[in-house]
């Protein structure tokens, strides 16, 4: 009887002591989960050494090109990421499910061009602006019956559900103003701008950033005019989350002063912003008229020597706009406008012979970029396109010059603006090369860049370019 009592006793103790640790596992566990859950969402980012964005897959967020990540919201994005020391990394949900995705706790941020809206600051906490942009009413070029907004009375305007463009066009309809608003789920502003181009619809409402980037790729289009006052883009995190805000807006405005931003905006927007409409249409139509007969030959030469071949394609139209007899005043001629000096250099016998003129401009190209190994990508490019045209001396002088008044002589911007003073008596004199034009080399890297720039968004919008 006292076997099995004492037997009794320990059963109970070893099931005591079993349910309390069970309990106390518990307990720990729920402790972990709600400490851990108080943590903020910049903690978790440094802990895990990563950073999410949400952004959208377009020309002006974010797309690849030959395998290459790029943007101006990316850029910013990995620029935010190098700040925060972390790695980076990105989901392009679709625009419809891009909010709620983010509600229900996918990403870390959003950067996205959104428009700081009071309906968006409901759903979650905006940054500082970082562009100030304005929703222009987008029509054909040769559309002269929509000149204000009145002149909207009646008409359908096309855009997609769920942007702050609807939100102002409910506003006008609101205020009075007759006209109709066709909303499309998750439709692109792009696309529904290359609709506007080839008259697919009439009029269709986007930022001013997003219309200066295509109209390059649209000429046909035009930005007719505001229909809201400016407004501000911003990057937008949880609500409560003040920490990671507090770094957002920190960030801008480190990058605002220490010329980062401009750069960027740079990158993608400055060559965006001199429209010559005839010289793209011509462009796009010589595309497709003279291209075809040179593109293979322009595609071996640029595999041979290591460049995209829609860089050299832009180059080769910047030179002689696929002309193979081209003959400029000074002498130089074919394809590639090669001197005669160059094409005894690179082997060249006939220089009006398109396959000799190519092969042999682009070997040229390629050399002078070996000389400016001192520069980093994409300066040492764009330092080597100056030279092809203006000559290596010059380069030379303007480098000089640039180390005179302690700047980097290898970084493009800076030589953008001292080549230019190579006009001048009071700084010619003093080099070696003498008297240049020197802004016509920068004029011709900024055009091959805007021709490039359109044959990169072709291949990506036909799914080629990656």
């Amino acid at each position: 009887m006292q076997v099995h009592q004492s037997n009794v006793i320990k059963k109970i103790i070893k099931n005591t002591y079993f349910l309390n640790f069970i309990l106390t596992f518990i307990l720990v566990s729920l402790v972990a989960v709600l400490i851990y859950g108080r943590k903020d969402a910049l903690w978790r980012i440094r802990s895990a050494g990563e950073i999410v964005v949400l952004t959208r897959n377009n020309a002006h967020c974010y797309y690849t090109y030959r395998g290459n990540p790029m943007g101006f919201e990316y850029d910013l994005a990995k620029a935010f990421s190098e700040y925060l020391r972390v790695n980076l990394k990105v989901m392009t949900p679709s625009w419809k499910r891009l909010t709620y995705a983010f509600k229900m706790g996918s990403g870390d941020f959003v950067a996205a061009s959104l428009t700081i809206t009071e309906s968006r600051k409901k759903l979650m906490a905006f940054s500082d602006e970082y562009l100030a942009i304005q929703q222009q009413v987008i029509i054909h070029a040769r559309n002269n019956r929509i000149k204000s907004i009145e002149s909207l009375e009646g008409k359908t305007v096309h855009v997609r559900r769920g942007t702050s463009y609807e939100e102002r066009l409910k506003e006008l309809k609101e205020e009075g103003l007759g006209l109709e608003v066709k909303l499309y789920e998750d439709m692109p502003t792009e696309e529904l701008i290359r609709m506007v181009a080839e008259k697919e619809i009439e009029v269709t409402v986007a930022d001013s950033n997003i219309a200066l980037l295509n109209r390059h790729y649209y000429p046909d289009i035009k930005a007719a005019f505001p229909i809201a006052k400016p407004q501000s883009l911003g990057w937008a995190v949880r609500k409560g989350e003040k920490k990671l805000l507090k770094e957002i807006n920190l960030f801008f405005q480190k990058i605002k002063e220490d010329g980062t931003l401009n750069k960027i905006y740079e990158r993608y927007y400055e060559h965006k912003a001199t429209f010559d409409y005839v010289d793209l249409k011509r462009f796009h139509h010589r595309l497709k008229t003279r291209l075809p007969r040179y593109k293979n030959i322009i595609k071996s030469a640029a595999e041979k020597n290591d460049f995209d071949w829609r860089l050299i394609t832009a180059m080769v139209y910047q030179e002689s706009h696929f002309h193979p007899r081209a003959t400029s005043f000074t002498g130089v001629k074919g394809l590639m406008q090669l001197t005669q000096k160059t094409a005894r250099e690179m082997g060249i016998t006939n220089r009006l012979d398109p396959k000799q003129s190519i092969d042999g401009g682009v070997k040229y190209l390629k050399k002078l970029y070996k000389r400016y190994n001192e520069a980093e990508p994409p300066d040492r490019l764009l330092i080597a396109l100056a030279s092809y045209n203006v000559g290596h001396g010059h380069i030379q002088d303007a480098q000089e010059i640039a180390k005179q008044k302690n700047i980097d002589p290898n970084d493009w911007k800076v030589l953008e603006q001292i080549l230019p003073l190579l006009r001048y008596p009071k700084y010619y004199k003093k080099s070696k090369y003498g008297y240049c034009r020197g802004t016509e080399p920068v004029r011709y890297v900024n055009k091959i860049l805007m021709y490039y720039d359109i044959l990169k968004m072709e291949a990506v919008a036909s799914g080629s370019g990656a």
